[in-house]
C-alpha cells in the first residue's frame, strides 16, 4: 500500500507500528517528527511545505495553525528558507546575531561568534538557570562570561541594555569577578570587600585593589583550611599576576584577626 506523500512507517522494539514525517529541500532530508498515524505524519509534512513555500516569519506561528509540527522545527524550517542553512536547534540567524528560541514566548540573543555552540548545544532551563549537556555535564551558560553560578544579577555582573535575554557579549558587565570579593562606591572611591563565608559571612577585610582582595580571600581559605575548619574552598585564579608578585602580594596582605582567631570549638 502507498503511504500518503513525506510519510515512512517504522516500528519500534515492543512491535509497535508509527510514521515519520519528512521532507527535502534545497538537497537537505529533514526529519519533521513521529507520529501514531499516517495522516498526522502526513499534515506535519504539509505544514513543513507551506512554511517553505510561503513568507510566514517566527512571530507567525500559532498552535491553532500549525497543529502536528513543533514550535523549534518551524523556527528550523524558516530560517533554512531565508538564511539556507538548517539547524536542529530553533535558531534564526541574523548579520552579526541570532535568535535562539527557547519557546514560543522565550527568545535569546546572542552574538554570531557563538553560533556554532549553540547550534550543537540545546539549552535547557533548570531552577531558573540557564544550562546546556556537553560531554555529561551540565554547563551554566553565564560560566561562557566568567560570571560565577552563584553570582547574583545586578550585584555581581548586569545586562547592560536590561535585557536579560541579550546575551551578546558587549551587553553583559561582570562587576564582581572573584569568589567572595564584592565591589561598591562610596563617597566616589572604589572599594572591594572580601568576605568568607564560615557559619555565616566573615569580613576579611576592606582593599582597593580588585586582587588584593581576591588574594585574601584565598589567605583567609588557606588559613582556615590548616585550622580544619574550612574544605574544599574554591581559590580565586589571579592569571595576569605572575608567581612571584602573587606570593608577594599574599605575604604582605592583611586580614581581619578575626579569621586568624577563628576557632570552631
Amino acid at each position: 500500500m502507498q503511504l500518503k506523500k513525506g510519510v515512512f512507517q517504522a516500528q519500534k522494539k515492543d512491535g509497535t507500528i508509527y510514521f515519520r514525517s519528512s521532507l527535502t529541500y534545497k538537497s537537505k532530508h529533514i526529519s519533521l517528527g513521529s507520529f501514531p498515524t499516517e495522516e498526522e505524519a502526513h499534515q506535519c509534512y504539509m505544514e513543513g511545505i507551506f512554511i517553505l513555500s510561503s513568507d510566514c516569519g517566527i512571530k507567525q506561528y500559532h498552535p491553532n495553525q500549525f497543529h502536528f509540527l513543533s514550535f523549534e522545527k518551524y523556527v528550523s524550517l524558516v530560517n533554512f528558507r531565508d538564511n539556507n542553512i538548517y539547524f536542529k536547534n530553533p535558531i534564526y540567524l541574523f548579520s552579526r546575531y541570532f535568535k535562539y528560541y527557547y519557546d514560543i514566548n522565550t527568545e535569546y540573543t546572542f552574538d554570531v561568534d557563538d553560533l556554532f555552540f549553540y547550534s550543537k548545544h540545546k539549552i535547557m532551563k533548570r531552577n531558573g538557570h540557564m544550562f546546556v549537556a556537553d560531554y555529561g555535564m551540565q554547563i551554566n551558560i553565564l560560566s561562557r562570561y566568567g560570571i560565577k553560578n552563584y553570582a547574583v544579577p545586578g550585584r555581581d555582573y548586569k545586562f547592560i541594555n536590561g535585557d536579560n535575554t541579550d546575551f551578546r557579549y558587549k551587553n553583559i558587565q561582570i562587576i564582581n569577578r572573584f569568589n567572595g570579593v564584592t565591589k561598591s562606591e562610596k563617597n566616589g572611591r572604589i572599594v572591594y570587600t572580601s568576605k568568607i563565608h564560615i557559619n555565616g559571612d566573615y569580613i576579611i577585610g576592606k582593599y582597593s585593589d580588585e586582587y588584593d582582595a581576591a588574594i585574601a580571600y584565598n589567605k583567609a581559605g588557606d588559613i582556615l583550611v590548616e585550622k580544619g575548619i574550612l574544605s574544599g574552598y574554591q581559590k580565586n585564579y589571579l592569571e595576569n599576576l605572575s608567581s612571584i608578585e602573587y606570593a608577594a602580594r599574599y605575604t604582605g596582605i592583611k586580614i581581619s584577626d578575626k579569621i586568624r582567631r577563628y576557632s570552631a570549638v
